[in-house]
């Protein structure tokens, strides 16, 4: 269970990882905890202390809600990692002219980091939304890049429209280091320009000295999930897979367009995914694609084949032993596979390809929504648009 600190002792609170911090109850901006913590501004997603001109940043919190479909921040507990949206979210503006200038500070670290020049990059504080009010969830001490990405691929703008209005926002990846807490003593540090003390973080200083990532990473808990983690438990979600479903049920489309739309979410969901193949009508042998995914650096990579298979399935009717069973059946030496469904898989079919150990990968309609909203295909006409190319 997270540690919860209430509104009246945030002064003096530690920040541990997933720690919750209350929010006030009066109902005006003396409610926003991080105040209470750092020396910030009550609003806006970047909060900073320091000065971006002259270029003088003691620490970067940034915060997100986690509900924005437009900008979709994502949390990766597994492999410590933050996808974090600029501010830059509307139209009119130049990519690095925001109020907050967030987008400035991010393009100023980043470059900074492919110059080698960590020791002016300032730490980063990540905060999440909490369940209520202003409440607010501390998620980790985090730097720029990963070490599993391109230098290219840790800061990049994309593109999105509004109207006809094109502009553009940044999308940067974060890893959050591996410390369960972080000495309040070491923010007065920060403030008072001293960052390394005896306060700093050692995972903080060698990164800084070495460029060494050491991620927190958190290993899985919960060997198979249940049906209720495999569908959307909300409305508007429920709408969107139902967009999905109808598109390929329509009798225009049928189940073969979903397995090239299935292909196309497994590129989406990972960039190492070279090619899918989807096999013929008639003689697919069980496998409605295969695939080949590279491993290593472009120099020395080899590439993996996996086997891929799509069921457009209604919500109610979970995927059993006996169509897992026929994927693993045909999964070759040295192969994985890949199930994608617009509902969930059964319980026992879950739990006997985690138990033995199949090397089978599960993308259900909750991760089918989630990898859409990671590469911007949010909202009814995003989804709909992107559809139309099936």
């Amino acid at each position: 269970m997270s540690r919860i600190f209430e509104f009246e002792e945030l002064a003096n609170a530690r920040l541990i990882v997933d720690a919750i911090y209350k929010g006030g109850t009066t109902g005006n901006a003396s409610d926003e905890p991080l105040t209470k913590i750092f020396n910030v501004g009550v609003s806006g997603g970047f909060r900073k202390s320091g000065t971006v001109n002259p270029w003088a940043m003691n620490y970067v919190l940034l915060t997100s809600s986690m509900s924005d479909l437009d900008w979709p921040d994502y949390l990766d507990l597994r492999n410590g990692l933050f996808f974090y949206f600029g501010d830059n979210k509307t139209p009119g503006n130049d990519l690095h002219d925001t109020h907050h200038k967030g987008n400035l500070i991010l393009k100023t670290c980043f470059d900074k980091l492919s110059e080698d020049d960590l020791e002016n990059i300032p730490p980063f504080f990540i905060f999440t939304k909490g369940d209520e009010g202003r409440d607010t969830v501390f998620r980790g001490l985090a730097v720029p890049g990963a070490l599993a990405y391109e230098s290219t691929d840790n800061l990049i703008a994309v593109w999105k429209t509004s109207g006809t209005t094109r502009y553009q926002n940044y999308k940067a990846v974060f890893t959050i280091l591996d410390i369960n807490e972080v000495k309040r003593e070491w923010i007065s540090d920060l403030e008072n320009g001293d960052r390394f003390t005896s306060n700093t973080p050692r995972v903080y200083s060698d990164w800084v000295k070495k460029k060494l990532y050491k991620p927190l990473i958190s290993e899985k808990s919960i060997e198979y999930r249940t049906k209720d983690q495999q569908i959307p438990q909300n409305d508007s979600d429920m709408r969107l897979r139902k967009i999905i479903y109808d598109y390929f049920n329509s009798g225009i489309n049928d189940e073969y367009d979903f397995e090239r739309c299935a292909a196309e979410i497994i590129k989406l969901m990972d960039k190492n995914v070279i090619s899918i193949d989807v096999t013929r009508r008639s003689v697919d042998g069980g496998r409605d694609g295969i695939g080949k995914y590279s491993i290593g650096s472009s120099e020395n990579a080899i590439e993996v084949e996996f086997a891929m298979e799509a069921k457009l399935w209604k919500i109610e009717r979970g995927v059993g032993v006996k169509e897992t069973s026929r994927l693993i059946s045909r999964i070759r030496h040295r192969q994985f596979g890949i199930l994608v469904t617009t509902s969930f898989v059964s319980q026992q079919a879950y739990k006997e390809i985690t138990d033995d150990g199949h090397p089978i990968i599960i993308i259900s309609a909750v991760d089918i929504l989630k990898i859409l909203k990671q590469n911007g295909i949010t909202g009814v006409r995003k989804l709909n648009s992107w559809l139309n190319q099936f």
